[in-house]
């Protein structure tokens, strides 16, 4: 790695890099890592993933070395190189046969998941590059939930948000404050 990581501007200091990679992840084989921090899994600590497990839940590793995500207007994520082993593949085609639900932690995962379903639904082990952008117009093949933070108004994660969760649900979310002044916009309205 050449360089340094992204740190989000409410982080305090510079982290490890072993912070770049969530609970669930699978570790780069050639010791690759992302550019951006991975949010939305990082408050998954061996407690809550063992209590997850222990209740049925399961965590199926995918790999997407994330790029640098932009904050402009809906500007679409460049191509970044994903990975999703035979085990994965296997683990969530599994789910899905049991009647069970495909809940992505995060857009990155949403990305990887739906880059790997073949026509049929289906997972398929695959690696490679994606350049695919979820949004409403495309739908969601094969993740039916997502778990995520509110990415600012302009992000194109908006998109992906809405084929996942429809357009109300995400308007929803930025006019309900969190009780913290740091959900939604200044303005508290949702806008694209």
């Amino acid at each position: 790695m050449h360089g340094r990581p992204i740190r989000y501007a409410y982080t305090e200091r510079d982290q490890p890099l072993a912070a770049y990679r969530t609970l669930c992840a699978a570790a780069g084989e050639d010791g690759d890592e992302s550019a951006e921090m991975p949010s939305a899994g990082r408050p998954f600590t061996a407690r809550p993933v063992t209590e997850l497990v222990r209740t049925g839940g399961q965590c199926a590793p995918v790999t997407l070395r994330t790029g640098v995500a932009s904050t402009e207007a809906h500007e679409p994520p460049h191509p970044e190189r994903y990975a999703v082993s035979p085990h994965a593949a296997w683990l969530v085609n599994a789910v899905r046969a049991g009647g069970g639900r495909v809940i992505a932690v995060g857009t990155t995962a949403v990305r990887v998941l739906e880059s790997a379903v073949g026509p049929d639904g289906r997972v398929r082990a695959a690696s490679g590059w994606t350049g695919l952008v979820v949004a409403p117009e495309r739908g969601v093949r094969l993740v039916d939930g997502l778990l995520t933070g509110l990415p600012e108004p302009e992000a194109s994660h908006l998109l992906m948000l809405e084929a996942v969760a429809g357009a109300a649900a995400v308007e929803h979310g930025y006019e309900a404050p969190c009780g913290r002044g740091c959900c939604g916009t200044s303005s508290g309205t949702y806008t694209r």
